[in-house]
């Protein structure tokens, strides 16, 4: 496996030996002084370059960069962002990632507090402030944001029970795994926030919630997780609802809001009434 130094090196050597680019931008994990390192870091590279046209007649210009096990180029497929960037996302058999980034220079915008200046040949880019991940930091959440996380979270989760109760298992695990564990993560978030003074990132998909949650809390978020048998996914979803709730409370109080309480207890209520009526039945199939 090539060393981090070798890859920064292929990297400025390949833009210091092409005039049509301006300068080279470090994003990403890499250029967080709070993220772990490990050799799975992805190098998130912007070229800032003079124009776009001549780089997309002939893809085969990134062959420099190493032997592949696969590339994307997220423009070239469905829904594009059109923003007039170009991205190579690159594995690397040795085991590494550049995702690369062609940027022309009237796109070039350096409001994001983490990015790390690799190289300005025309000495023109603006100062940029040592890379700092606070942009990413919990925010803490408005009155608004709270109730409608907590109203959300709760009301979807009888789509699960219906799901089970109809014996509909991808609806079912797609309901809970998506939208009732976006709103969980959310409230995961607000969570550390209340715990950090808003002052750390949760990371992206909760990425980082072992790192700042207390064990016990981060245990109670494991047992959210289930396998297929609905048995486990009854009491993956009852523990989602113990640790929204505790969760949903901390928040509360940090921020001088009141969680519906009177919601939560009915939802639980209707909840266990049919899990109820499905173990009184002797199979999953009938609808609800």
């Amino acid at each position: 496996m090539r060393s981090d130094n070798e890859m920064y090196d292929l990297i400025l050597n390949v833009a210091k030996s092409d005039s049509r680019v301006m300068a080279v931008l470090l994003n990403g994990s890499r250029a967080n002084p709070n993220a772990p390192k490990d050799k799975y870091q992805d190098f998130d590279i912007v070229y800032v370059v003079t124009e776009m046209e001549s780089w997309m007649s002939d893809h085969h210009w990134i062959d420099i960069f190493g032997e592949r096990v696969m590339l994307q180029m997220p423009e070239t497929m469905r829904n594009p962002e059109n923003d007039g960037n170009f991205g190579y996302l690159m594995l690397f058999k040795d085991g590494h990632r550049i995702d690369l980034t062609l940027m022309p220079i009237g796109n070039l915008n350096m409001s994001d507090k983490m990015t790390v200046v690799l190289l300005d040949k025309s000495k023109q880019l603006p100062d940029v402030e040592p890379s700092s991940d606070r942009d990413y930091h919990v925010k803490r959440p408005t009155l608004l944001e709270y109730n409608s996380c907590s109203n959300n979270f709760l009301w979807c989760l009888q789509n699960v029970a219906k799901g089970i109760a109809r014996d509909e298992l991808p609806y079912a695990m797609e309901m809970f795994n998506n939208v009732v564990r976006e709103e969980l993560n959310t409230m995961t978030a607000w969570y550390i926030g209340t715990l950090t003074d808003f002052s750390v990132s949760a990371g992206k998909m909760g990425k980082y919630f072992k790192r700042h949650l207390p064990s016990e809390v981060y245990q109670m978020i494991k047992a959210t997780y289930s396998d297929s048998d609905y048995a486990h996914l009854w009491s993956a979803m009852f523990m989602a609802v113990e640790c929204f709730e505790f969760m949903a409370k901390v928040v509360g109080e940090k921020m001088n809001y009141f969680y519906n309480q009177q919601d939560h207890d009915n939802m639980v209520n209707y909840l266990s009434r049919i899990k109820s009526e499905l173990n009184g039945e002797s199979h999953h199939g009938k609808g609800n």
